[in-house]
């Protein structure tokens, strides 16, 4: 389960992928796989798929419990080729977050 929380020293990436209505799918699928392949690893958390309603972008966000464990699991998709799988099914705006503020209406 995704934790999200300020101050926790979880470190998140954030991968926008860009692609076509006719590839989305395939896509997630792929990113799917991945992540399975990713919670092997040990200092993986979570990772959640979202999917644009237009087809054009998929969004993954991927949790690690620091920064040592998220270039493990890097390392590991690399040796395995899924992160060059999903390239080819999309451009991909990386980014690695830590969460700062959150607010939700259970905070009331």
């Amino acid at each position: 389960m995704a934790i999200i929380e300020a101050g926790n020293g979880i470190v998140t990436h954030i991968n926008v992928f860009t692609t076509t209505p006719e590839r989305q799918q395939a896509l997630v699928d792929s990113l799917a796989e991945t992540v399975r392949a990713a919670s092997e690893v040990p200092g993986w958390i979570s990772a959640s798929i979202h999917r644009s309603f237009d087809g054009r972008q998929v969004v993954n966000y991927v949790q690690f419990e620091s920064h040592d464990a998220a270039q493990r699991v890097t390392r590991h998709l690399l040796a395995g080729g899924y992160i060059q799988r999903n390239t080819q099914l999309g451009t991909v705006t990386p980014g690695q977050y830590e969460v700062v503020h959150t607010l939700s209406n259970t905070d009331n």
